[in-house]
């Protein structure tokens, strides 16, 4: 496997690691997963990381959407604001 770096502006690289650890990824297989999805589909090559990525284990989620988006929201406002943004 080849090792490549890419410069990245600072909030590009923030969001992609939030995004990475949201998912439950490595930021290496966020990355070639996002990758892979801009490129010509290669049979039997592609690996797809996100299966069962919906399986959360609970119930009820699709009734408390509202509510979880909610405290995700000022989840978000409250790292903004401890980190001065």
């Amino acid at each position: 496997m080849k090792r490549t770096t890419v410069k990245l502006p600072d909030d590009l690289d923030r969001a992609i690691r939030d995004e990475a650890a949201r998912r439950g990824l490595t930021l290496s297989d966020w990355t070639r997963e996002a990758l892979e999805a801009h490129l010509p589909h290669q049979r039997g090559r592609r690996k797809l990381n996100a299966v069962a990525a919906g399986n959360s284990g609970h119930t009820d989620t699709s009734e408390r959407f509202e509510e979880i988006l909610a405290e995700l929201l000022n989840a978000d406002r409250e790292r903004g604001q401890a980190s001065g943004a």
